[in-house]
């Protein structure tokens, strides 16, 4: 019965044209048949297993918080902030995108509702300013992966369930990196549109701006300061943000209607449920490798063959910059996450620390063809080809890249608040 019911769940994987579930289900199916003992049940038991963890449920609801966030004003609003603060600094503009983008990503977790919610409103400022288009795509297209490593992070969430680790600290610890990405970003931003006309600061109009934006600027700081301050949970602060975001967007800004939440639970939902099936499947083989000593037997082999701790750093970031030209994030770390952590730990490398350095070295997958998810949303928000945005990244992947140098040799950046 559970076998006919394995079969099942993959012939509608099939339906749905959901491959990577499909070929996660077969190669769960395949590996208890083959190595195991031979019961393909246990794959059925292994996902409901897997699916019984608490921290699963702040997926979906940091997930509809930020969907919640970009049908109301909040994105709107911190924008606006931004602008004027920003407005009187060479580059104004540009720096008020990236650091929108950095804002808006530390309430959504997600790097897609960020280039969604900030470049709707920032691409036709940036290009009504003066500033050049190549800049504009490439800024708002980089600084939207800022949601990806910008706790709270869905992506940080997931290596969290993956490899057991504190998702309390992977946020702490993404907070140093975020800030020199962020960083990198922002001074280039300065520096190569310095000559572009900057606006003249008002206080009367950064005054009202703050009074208009001060409930979605309190947001981060209600969420974040929760989780540091141990007031609550990662599970329970994705829980306050979605409430927080209903009543502000609802009873303060008056922006949201029963259409619109419905929507953005609707869209929740979609989403949920491509990501949920491929969560369960890979959770299932990490089980399965844990019980036959995978990670161990790859840990002696590692031993025998890499000495040098800077090596293995220099062979994963290789290795996961490839693995991001053609895999999506979150099927990368359902996959790899269990099989180099332990590997990373077994060279003196904090497995926290490591889960910052695979999380930001996936982050250049959205900016990489073929499968760079923000270079695709780009070509449909922006209404520009593919190869115009690709190569408007270039001078951001080549600043991604120092920075995440930084982060994988530079352990302190990432664990001084762990």
């Amino acid at each position: 019965m559970m076998g006919l019911l394995l079969i099942a769940l993959l012939l509608l994987m099939l339906l749905l044209r959901q491959p990577v579930v499909m070929l996660l289900g077969f190669a769960a199916a395949y590996s208890y048949l083959v190595w195991g003992n031979g019961d393909v049940t246990y794959v059925v038991q292994d996902i409901w297993a897997a699916a019984d963890q608490e921290v699963l449920l702040s997926l979906p609801l940091f997930i509809l918080a930020g969907n919640i966030m970009t049908r109301g004003t909040i994105a709107e609003r911190l924008i606006n902030v931004m602008r004027i603060i920003a407005g009187p600094v060479p580059g104004g503009l540009a720096l008020a995108a990236i650091l929108s983008c950095a804002f808006f990503a530390a309430i959504s977790g997600s790097s897609t509702v960020t280039l969604i919610a900030v470049g709707s409103i920032m691409y036709p400022a940036l290009l009504a300013a003066g500033y050049k288009q190549n800049f504009a795509l490439g800024a708002l297209c980089a600084a939207g992966t800022l949601g990806i490593i910008v706790p709270p992070s869905i992506p940080l969430i997931l290596y969290g369930v993956m490899t057991e680790t504190s998702i309390a600290d992977l946020f702490k610890a993404g907070v140093g990196p975020a800030l020199l990405l962020t960083s990198l970003m922002a001074l280039y931003s300065v520096i190569v549109n310095r000559r572009v006309p900057r606006s003249i600061f008002k206080m009367a109009a950064l005054l009202a701006s703050m009074k208009e934006g001060i409930f979605a600027l309190f947001m981060p700081f209600l969420i974040l300061g929760g989780i540091y301050a141990g007031w609550f949970t990662a599970t329970e602060s994705a829980a306050v943000a979605v409430l927080y975001a209903i009543l502000v967007e609802q009873f303060i800004h008056k922006s949201l209607n029963m259409d619109a939440l419905k929507g953005a639970c609707i869209e929740t939902a979609v989403m949920m449920g491509s990501l949920f099936p491929l969560l369960m499947m890979a959770l299932s083989i990490n089980t399965f490798m844990t019980y036959e000593q995978i990670p161990h037997d790859l840990v002696n082999w590692l031993a025998a063959n890499i000495e040098s701790r800077n090596g293995f750093l220099l062979l994963s970031l290789i290795g996961l910059l490839i693995i991001g030209f053609f895999m999506d994030i979150g099927s990368a770390i359902l996959i790899i996450a269990p099989l180099l952590t332990p590997l990373a730990e077994a060279q003196g490398i904090d497995k926290v620390h490591f889960g910052i350095i695979m999380i930001t070295n996936l982050e250049m997958g959205y900016l990489t063809p073929p499968m760079g998810l923000n270079l695709i949303i780009a070509t449909t928000v922006f209404k520009v080809d593919f190869w115009t945005v690709s190569r408007a990244v270039l001078p951001f992947l080549a600043l991604m890249l120092v920075g995440i140098t930084i982060i994988a040799f530079w352990p302190a950046l990432s664990l001084f608040l762990v």
